[in-house]
Protein backbone atom coordinates (compact mmCIF):
# COMPACT_ATOMS: atom_id res chain seq x y z
CA UNK A 1 0.00 0.00 0.00
CA UNK A 2 1.06 3.15 -0.74
CA UNK A 3 0.89 6.14 1.52
CA UNK A 4 0.86 9.84 0.70
CA UNK A 5 3.10 12.00 2.98
CA UNK A 6 6.20 13.56 2.43
CA UNK A 7 9.51 11.53 1.98
CA UNK A 8 12.49 13.49 1.04
CA UNK A 9 13.03 11.33 -2.76
CA UNK A 10 10.10 13.37 -3.65
CA UNK A 11 10.92 16.94 -2.60
CA UNK A 12 14.11 15.69 -4.54
CA UNK A 13 11.42 15.10 -7.42
CA UNK A 14 10.05 18.25 -7.55
CA UNK A 15 12.93 20.21 -7.29
CA UNK A 16 14.75 18.92 -9.96
CA UNK A 17 11.52 19.23 -12.20
CA UNK A 18 11.00 23.06 -11.11
CA UNK A 19 14.41 23.64 -12.08
CA UNK A 20 13.89 22.31 -15.37
CA UNK A 21 11.35 24.97 -15.35
CA UNK A 22 13.93 27.66 -14.39
CA UNK A 23 12.63 28.13 -11.16
CA UNK A 24 15.13 30.63 -9.50
CA UNK A 25 16.31 32.36 -6.32
CA UNK A 26 14.07 35.04 -5.48
CA UNK A 27 11.33 34.45 -8.24
CA UNK A 28 7.54 34.97 -7.21
CA UNK A 29 5.89 31.50 -7.64
CA UNK A 30 2.09 30.90 -7.27
CA UNK A 31 0.72 27.08 -5.76
CA UNK A 32 -2.97 26.97 -7.23
CA UNK A 33 -4.98 24.18 -5.69
CA UNK A 34 -8.38 23.72 -4.81
CA UNK A 35 -10.27 22.17 -1.37
CA UNK A 36 -10.07 18.37 -3.28
CA UNK A 37 -6.56 18.65 -4.10
CA UNK A 38 -3.85 16.08 -3.66
CA UNK A 39 -2.08 17.71 -0.70
CA UNK A 40 0.51 16.19 -0.86
CA UNK A 41 1.65 17.24 -4.16
CA UNK A 42 0.57 20.51 -2.72
CA UNK A 43 3.06 20.53 0.40
CA UNK A 44 5.62 18.96 -2.46
CA UNK A 45 5.49 21.87 -4.40
CA UNK A 46 5.64 24.37 -1.39
CA UNK A 47 8.71 22.71 0.00
CA UNK A 48 10.53 22.53 -3.36
CA UNK A 49 10.07 25.80 -4.32
CA UNK A 50 11.62 26.90 -0.32
CA UNK A 51 14.39 24.77 -1.52
CA UNK A 52 15.08 26.60 -4.93
CA UNK A 53 14.67 30.16 -3.17
CA UNK A 54 12.04 30.93 -4.31
CA UNK A 55 9.00 33.22 -2.76
CA UNK A 56 6.24 31.03 -2.84
CA UNK A 57 2.37 31.96 -2.17
CA UNK A 58 -0.75 29.54 -1.96
CA UNK A 59 -3.94 30.33 -3.85
CA UNK A 60 -6.48 27.93 -2.59
CA UNK A 61 -10.00 27.64 -4.05
CA UNK A 62 -12.97 25.53 -2.91
CA UNK A 63 -13.79 22.55 -5.27
CA UNK A 64 -16.96 23.67 -7.68
CA UNK A 65 -20.19 21.93 -6.85
CA UNK A 66 -21.30 18.98 -8.85
CA UNK A 67 -23.09 19.99 -11.73
CA UNK A 68 -23.17 17.12 -14.01
CA UNK A 69 -25.43 14.50 -13.93
CA UNK A 70 -22.17 11.78 -13.97
CA UNK A 71 -19.09 12.26 -12.75
CA UNK A 72 -16.27 14.12 -14.40
CA UNK A 73 -13.28 12.88 -14.66
CA UNK A 74 -9.53 13.55 -16.48
CA UNK A 75 -10.89 16.28 -18.45
CA UNK A 76 -7.21 18.72 -17.89
CA UNK A 77 -10.54 21.41 -17.83
CA UNK A 78 -10.43 22.49 -14.18
CA UNK A 79 -13.37 24.88 -13.87
CA UNK A 80 -11.66 25.69 -9.88
CA UNK A 81 -11.04 29.42 -10.98
CA UNK A 82 -14.42 30.28 -11.70
CA UNK A 83 -13.83 33.49 -13.65
CA UNK A 84 -12.65 34.72 -10.33
CA UNK A 85 -10.31 37.80 -11.35
CA UNK A 86 -8.66 38.62 -8.16
CA UNK A 87 -7.36 34.55 -8.63
CA UNK A 88 -6.59 35.40 -12.38
CA UNK A 89 -4.75 38.57 -11.67
CA UNK A 90 -2.71 36.67 -9.07
CA UNK A 91 -1.78 34.25 -10.90
CA UNK A 92 -0.92 35.87 -14.24
CA UNK A 93 1.26 38.41 -12.09
CA UNK A 94 3.22 35.62 -10.80
CA UNK A 95 6.20 34.69 -13.38
CA UNK A 96 5.57 30.84 -12.33
CA UNK A 97 2.38 29.13 -11.21
CA UNK A 98 2.30 25.68 -10.01
CA UNK A 99 -1.34 24.02 -10.99
CA UNK A 100 -2.19 21.47 -8.52
CA UNK A 101 -6.13 21.65 -9.33
CA UNK A 102 -7.70 18.30 -9.75
CA UNK A 103 -8.55 18.27 -13.25
CA UNK A 104 -5.93 20.48 -13.95
CA UNK A 105 -5.49 23.83 -16.24
CA UNK A 106 -4.46 22.68 -19.70
CA UNK A 107 -8.46 23.37 -21.06
CA UNK A 108 -9.38 25.62 -18.45
CA UNK A 109 -11.14 28.27 -20.07
CA UNK A 110 -9.36 31.12 -18.06
CA UNK A 111 -5.64 29.55 -19.64
CA UNK A 112 -5.63 31.77 -22.02
CA UNK A 113 -5.69 35.10 -19.69
CA UNK A 114 -3.42 33.65 -17.59
CA UNK A 115 -0.89 32.56 -20.34
CA UNK A 116 -1.18 36.40 -22.03
CA UNK A 117 0.59 37.78 -18.65
CA UNK A 118 3.77 35.78 -19.59
CA UNK A 119 3.48 33.24 -16.42
CA UNK A 120 4.85 30.05 -17.42
CA UNK A 121 2.63 27.08 -15.87
CA UNK A 122 3.62 23.51 -14.65
CA UNK A 123 0.05 21.16 -14.97
CA UNK A 124 1.36 18.77 -11.48
CA UNK A 125 -1.10 15.93 -12.88
CA UNK A 126 -3.43 14.31 -9.44
CA UNK A 127 -1.01 11.63 -9.75
CA UNK A 128 0.37 9.68 -6.21
CA UNK A 129 3.96 11.28 -5.82
CA UNK A 130 6.09 7.68 -6.25
CA UNK A 131 4.14 8.11 -10.06
CA UNK A 132 5.62 11.68 -10.70
CA UNK A 133 9.18 10.58 -9.11
CA UNK A 134 9.13 7.74 -11.66
CA UNK A 135 7.65 10.10 -14.22
CA UNK A 136 10.19 12.94 -13.75
CA UNK A 137 10.58 14.40 -17.60
CA UNK A 138 13.90 14.09 -19.67
CA UNK A 139 14.94 16.99 -21.37
CA UNK A 140 16.55 14.69 -23.97
CA UNK A 141 12.50 14.31 -25.00
CA UNK A 142 11.88 18.13 -25.45
CA UNK A 143 13.78 17.84 -28.76
CA UNK A 144 11.73 14.59 -30.05
CA UNK A 145 8.61 16.06 -29.28
CA UNK A 146 9.63 19.05 -31.16
CA UNK A 147 10.32 17.35 -33.89
CA UNK A 148 7.16 15.62 -34.02
CA UNK A 149 5.11 18.83 -33.72
CA UNK A 150 6.91 20.22 -36.45
CA UNK A 151 5.69 17.21 -38.49
CA UNK A 152 2.04 17.70 -37.44
CA UNK A 153 2.50 21.70 -38.38
CA UNK A 154 3.51 20.98 -42.22
CA UNK A 155 0.56 18.02 -42.55
CA UNK A 156 -2.71 18.05 -44.72
CA UNK A 157 -3.68 14.62 -43.48
CA UNK A 158 -3.16 12.14 -40.68
CA UNK A 159 -4.13 8.74 -40.90
CA UNK A 160 -4.86 5.68 -38.65
CA UNK A 161 -4.69 2.12 -39.34
CA UNK A 162 -4.39 -1.04 -37.03
CA UNK A 163 -4.65 -4.87 -37.36
CA UNK A 164 -7.62 -4.63 -35.72
CA UNK A 165 -9.57 -2.51 -38.16
CA UNK A 166 -9.32 0.98 -37.74
CA UNK A 167 -9.46 2.99 -40.36
CA UNK A 168 -9.10 6.75 -39.62
CA UNK A 169 -8.74 9.79 -41.48
CA UNK A 170 -7.93 13.59 -40.09
CA UNK A 171 -7.61 16.77 -41.94
CA UNK A 172 -5.02 18.19 -40.25
CA UNK A 173 -4.36 21.02 -42.28
CA UNK A 174 -4.65 24.53 -40.11
CA UNK A 175 -5.54 22.54 -36.65
CA UNK A 176 -4.25 23.84 -33.57
CA UNK A 177 -1.40 21.77 -32.87
CA UNK A 178 0.65 21.25 -29.34
CA UNK A 179 3.02 18.75 -27.75
CA UNK A 180 4.25 18.61 -24.10
CA UNK A 181 7.60 17.34 -22.49
CA UNK A 182 7.26 17.16 -18.85
CA UNK A 183 8.59 20.67 -18.46
CA UNK A 184 7.93 24.54 -19.55
CA UNK A 185 10.71 27.36 -19.11
CA UNK A 186 9.33 29.86 -21.69
CA UNK A 187 7.22 32.88 -20.70
CA UNK A 188 3.82 32.65 -21.47
CA UNK A 189 3.70 28.28 -22.19
CA UNK A 190 2.17 25.44 -19.86
CA UNK A 191 3.51 22.28 -19.71
CA UNK A 192 2.55 19.37 -17.54
CA UNK A 193 3.96 16.66 -15.84
CA UNK A 194 4.05 13.40 -16.53
CA UNK A 195 4.93 14.65 -20.62
CA UNK A 196 5.37 13.29 -23.60
CA UNK A 197 2.57 13.70 -26.17
CA UNK A 198 1.97 15.43 -29.78
CA UNK A 199 -1.58 16.45 -30.48
CA UNK A 200 -3.59 18.37 -32.64
CA UNK A 201 -7.19 19.79 -32.34
CA UNK A 202 -8.60 19.34 -35.65
CA UNK A 203 -11.04 22.16 -37.55
CA UNK A 204 -15.22 21.21 -37.73
CA UNK A 205 -15.87 18.69 -40.16
CA UNK A 206 -12.19 16.80 -40.14
CA UNK A 207 -12.34 13.30 -38.75
CA UNK A 208 -13.82 10.31 -40.21
CA UNK A 209 -13.58 6.63 -40.53
CA UNK A 210 -13.65 4.15 -37.18
CA UNK A 211 -11.42 3.45 -34.47
CA UNK A 212 -11.49 0.93 -33.36
CA UNK A 213 -10.34 -0.41 -29.33
CA UNK A 214 -8.96 -3.65 -28.84
CA UNK A 215 -8.35 -5.50 -26.08
CA UNK A 216 -5.79 -4.11 -23.82
CA UNK A 217 -6.69 -0.67 -25.09
CA UNK A 218 -7.44 2.00 -22.56
CA UNK A 219 -10.47 3.99 -21.95
CA UNK A 220 -9.17 6.42 -19.36
CA UNK A 221 -12.03 8.35 -18.32
CA UNK A 222 -12.88 4.82 -16.03
CA UNK A 223 -9.39 3.99 -15.95
CA UNK A 224 -9.94 0.64 -17.32
CA UNK A 225 -8.40 -1.86 -19.75
CA UNK A 226 -10.58 -2.75 -22.04
CA UNK A 227 -11.19 -6.61 -22.41
CA UNK A 228 -13.84 -7.03 -25.34
CA UNK A 229 -13.46 -4.84 -28.10
CA UNK A 230 -15.41 -1.52 -29.37
CA UNK A 231 -15.88 -0.16 -32.62
CA UNK A 232 -16.55 3.74 -32.91
CA UNK A 233 -17.87 4.91 -36.68
CA UNK A 234 -17.15 8.57 -36.74
CA UNK A 235 -18.80 10.73 -39.44
CA UNK A 236 -17.86 14.60 -39.43
CA UNK A 237 -16.53 14.41 -36.33
CA UNK A 238 -19.07 12.52 -34.52
CA UNK A 239 -19.19 9.27 -32.88
CA UNK A 240 -22.44 8.05 -34.88
CA UNK A 241 -22.05 4.87 -33.33
CA UNK A 242 -20.58 2.32 -30.91
CA UNK A 243 -20.66 -1.01 -31.31
CA UNK A 244 -19.64 -4.05 -29.48
CA UNK A 245 -20.62 -6.28 -27.27
CA UNK A 246 -20.02 -6.85 -22.97
CA UNK A 247 -19.54 -4.20 -20.05
CA UNK A 248 -16.84 -1.81 -21.78
CA UNK A 249 -19.39 -0.66 -24.79
CA UNK A 250 -22.34 -0.51 -22.61
CA UNK A 251 -19.82 1.58 -20.24
CA UNK A 252 -19.12 3.91 -22.77
CA UNK A 253 -22.49 4.08 -24.70
CA UNK A 254 -24.19 4.82 -20.97
CA UNK A 255 -21.97 7.71 -20.23
CA UNK A 256 -21.65 9.14 -23.70
CA UNK A 257 -25.58 9.41 -23.52
CA UNK A 258 -25.36 10.62 -20.10
CA UNK A 259 -24.73 14.07 -21.13
CA UNK A 260 -27.76 14.79 -23.45
CA UNK A 261 -25.20 16.76 -25.68
CA UNK A 262 -24.06 15.68 -29.25
CA UNK A 263 -20.97 17.50 -28.73
CA UNK A 264 -19.92 15.03 -26.03
CA UNK A 265 -19.92 12.75 -29.04
CA UNK A 266 -17.01 14.78 -31.08
CA UNK A 267 -13.77 14.70 -31.91
CA UNK A 268 -11.66 16.86 -29.16
CA UNK A 269 -7.82 15.93 -30.19
CA UNK A 270 -6.03 13.01 -31.85
CA UNK A 271 -1.87 12.39 -31.58
CA UNK A 272 0.66 10.18 -30.41
CA UNK A 273 2.56 9.06 -27.44
CA UNK A 274 5.97 10.10 -27.28
CA UNK A 275 7.47 9.05 -23.83
CA UNK A 276 9.61 6.01 -24.07
CA UNK A 277 9.83 5.75 -20.18
CA UNK A 278 5.91 5.62 -19.43
CA UNK A 279 4.45 2.57 -18.91
CA UNK A 280 0.75 1.15 -20.95
CA UNK A 281 0.65 -1.37 -18.05
CA UNK A 282 1.61 0.74 -14.92
CA UNK A 283 -1.88 1.41 -14.61
CA UNK A 284 -2.42 -1.98 -12.92
CA UNK A 285 0.17 -1.45 -10.05
CA UNK A 286 -2.12 1.37 -8.79
CA UNK A 287 -5.75 2.28 -6.86
CA UNK A 288 -8.01 4.65 -9.26
CA UNK A 289 -7.72 7.23 -6.38
CA UNK A 290 -3.53 7.31 -6.62
CA UNK A 291 -3.28 8.09 -10.60
CA UNK A 292 -4.89 10.39 -13.02
CA UNK A 293 -3.81 8.39 -16.13
CA UNK A 294 -1.58 10.70 -17.77
CA UNK A 295 1.06 8.59 -18.07
CA UNK A 296 -1.15 6.01 -20.33
CA UNK A 297 -1.72 8.96 -22.23
CA UNK A 298 2.20 9.43 -23.39
CA UNK A 299 3.15 6.24 -23.50
CA UNK A 300 5.54 5.90 -26.61
CA UNK A 301 3.80 5.10 -29.59
CA UNK A 302 0.56 4.62 -28.67
CA UNK A 303 -2.72 6.64 -30.47
CA UNK A 304 -4.55 8.39 -28.67
CA UNK A 305 -8.14 9.50 -29.87
CA UNK A 306 -10.31 11.62 -27.45
CA UNK A 307 -13.78 13.18 -27.70
CA UNK A 308 -15.21 16.01 -26.34
CA UNK A 309 -14.84 19.91 -26.04
CA UNK A 310 -13.04 21.29 -29.02
CA UNK A 311 -12.63 25.30 -28.90
CA UNK A 312 -11.01 25.76 -31.71
CA UNK A 313 -14.04 23.76 -33.48
CA UNK A 314 -16.36 25.91 -32.04
CA UNK A 315 -17.33 22.87 -29.66
CA UNK A 316 -17.49 22.96 -25.60
CA UNK A 317 -18.34 20.23 -23.27
CA UNK A 318 -17.84 18.62 -20.18
CA UNK A 319 -18.23 14.83 -21.70
CA UNK A 320 -15.03 13.65 -22.14
CA UNK A 321 -12.93 10.10 -23.11
CA UNK A 322 -9.52 9.85 -23.77
CA UNK A 323 -8.73 6.57 -25.43
CA UNK A 324 -5.16 5.20 -25.92
CA UNK A 325 -4.91 2.70 -28.35
CA UNK A 326 -1.95 0.09 -28.97
CA UNK A 327 -0.68 -1.16 -32.00
CA UNK A 328 -1.69 1.28 -34.52
CA UNK A 329 0.05 2.79 -37.54
CA UNK A 330 0.23 6.57 -38.12
CA UNK A 331 1.31 8.62 -41.43
CA UNK A 332 0.72 12.10 -42.03
CA UNK A 333 0.69 12.78 -45.75
CA UNK A 334 2.13 9.10 -46.63
CA UNK A 335 5.03 9.42 -44.00
CA UNK A 336 4.55 6.61 -41.28
CA UNK A 337 5.81 8.38 -38.01
CA UNK A 338 4.53 5.76 -35.75
CA UNK A 339 4.60 1.79 -36.92
CA UNK A 340 2.61 -0.44 -35.31
CA UNK A 341 3.11 0.95 -32.40
CA UNK A 342 6.50 2.29 -32.50
CA UNK A 343 7.99 5.60 -32.72
CA UNK A 344 9.85 5.99 -36.52
CA UNK A 345 12.74 8.16 -37.67
CA UNK A 346 13.71 11.79 -35.94
CA UNK A 347 10.76 10.48 -33.17
CA UNK A 348 12.08 7.40 -32.18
Amino acid sequence: MLIERIEGKWIDAFVEVLSLCGVTSGEVCAILSESQSRAVNVNLAELALDRLGARAFHVVIPTPRQTAVVPVRSTGASYAIGGLDPVIAALSSSSFVVDCTVEGLLHAPELPRLLAGGSRILMVSNEHPELLERMKPDPALEGKVKAGVKLLRGASEMRVTSDAGTELTVDVSGAMVGGGWGFTNRPGTMSHWPGGLCVCFPKANSVNGKVVMAPGDINLTFKRYLENPIELIIEQDYVVAIEGRGVDADLMRSYFSAWGDREAYATSHVGWGMNPAARWDAMAMYDRTQQNGTEQRAFGGNFLYSTGANEHAGRYTLGHFDLPLRNCTVSLDGTVVVDAGVLQGELA
